[in-house]
């Protein structure tokens, strides 16, 4: 979009009413919303928070599975608190983002020991919780208790960009001002309805690609739909090209086990388990005869695998695995303490795998 074009956005981006907007998106959420998510149906404050947390950079479908299985292993807050941080990671594997699992769980904790299992009601309380920024908190105080938060989650900053015509990425200075916007819109009643609305208009009709203008229920004072802006609106980001790190996996093996060794608390994959990594094939040769007690003029058969490639918010890994048999030598001391394990998907304890490391490990299996 040219200059001129963001200056008469700019211009436009307070209509003088826009007390249509709620009416119309109510209306059309009575009829065509989603009613029937997972976390609507026995709503409380917990299951509401555990699903706000999951839909962070997560779509509803992906999480829906995931937060029924959740649910069932941990049904409130209590259950959550008092489980393993392994336990918790084990049903969150897969969903990626794994500090929110962590946060979570800190979280629960907290509200068990300072707030008698009741997550708080105030939004100041909430943001003292590890993990919940303003948008969730709001989210979390108008989807379980119907009071007035407005929100700005990834749907909402576009339906807000294109209806008012904020010619501005939403990471920009200017999410200040899709936050004014909100609370513009935000009624005064039905918090939860209208919550749950703006969130469905942007997932189902405002999309990021080939958004369904003619269908939606406020397209009438859309500023991008008039203006034919609605695929420059909101302004993407600036491309950066993701870096490429390249690692080396040893995979141990012994029998239908694997040596899985847990990471350090924080950092990539922070708290979850692994296969050991090093920076090149001689180190993880280096570390495979040490494991299996040989000499280093020992000579070891390191089976290269089909390398992986695991694409990360901010880069791309390049992973060479590299197989060896641990036969009938007797592991070195290293693997005994808490941070190492032999690991069977036929009889394993709840760990938590991320999803390359899970399906390596089904890989080697299938070809023992």
């Amino acid at each position: 979009m040219r200059g001129s074009g963001a200056a008469r956005a700019r211009r436009r981006a307070l209509p003088s009413r826009p007390a249509g907007f709620a009416p119309a998106l109510l209306a059309w959420f009575e009829r065509h919303g989603r009613h029937e998510l997972p976390w609507q149906r026995g709503r409380t404050p917990y299951r509401v928070w555990v699903a706000e947390i999951m839909l962070q950079q997560t779509q509803v479908a992906t999480v829906i599975p995931y937060f029924e299985r959740f649910m069932a292993r941990f049904p409130d807050v209590a259950t959550l608190a008092a489980a393993t941080a392994d336990e918790v990671l084990h049903h969150w594997s897969g969903l990626g983002y794994y500090a929110r699992a962590r946060n979570l769980r800190r979280a629960a904790q907290i509200v068990c020991d300072e707030h008698g299992t009741q997550l708080p009601r105030t939004r100041d309380a909430l943001l003292g919780l590890p993990g919940i920024g303003r948008s969730t908190a709001g989210a979390i105080l108008a989807l379980a208790h119907d009071e007035r938060h407005a929100i700005l989650d990834g749907n909402v900053k576009r339906v807000l960009a294109r209806w008012f015509g904020v010619a501005a990425a939403p990471g920009s200075a200017l999410t200040a001002r899709l936050w004014e916007l909100s609370e513009s819109v935000t009624p005064a009643t039905r918090a939860t309805d209208f919550t749950q609305a703006i969130m469905d208009l942007g997932a189902t009709l405002c999309t990021r690609a080939q958004p369904a203008c003619g269908r939606c229920p406020v397209a009438a004072g859309c500023v991008a739909r008039r203006s034919g802006w609605q695929q420059a609106l909101p302004a993407p980001r600036p491309r950066k090209v993701r870096p490429r790190r390249s690692v080396c996996w040893l995979v141990v093996r012994r029998g239908a086990a694997v040596l899985l060794e847990q990471r350090v608390a924080t950092g990539l994959w922070g708290g979850l388990w692994g296969f050991p990594e090093f920076a090149t094939r001689a180190e993880a040769a280096g570390s495979a005869a040490r494991l299996l007690a040989r000499s280093a003029d020992d000579a070891l058969a390191l089976r290269p695998r089909a390398r992986i490639r695991h694409a990360f918010t901010h880069f791309e890994l390049d992973i060479r695995p590299y197989v060896v048999d641990c036969g009938t030598a007797k592991p070195a001391a290293i693997v005994e303490g808490d941070r190492w394990t032999w690991y069977n998907l036929g009889a394993a304890r709840e760990l938590g795998i991320p999803a390359p490391v899970a399906d390596l490990i089904a890989a080697v299996r299938e070809t023992a």
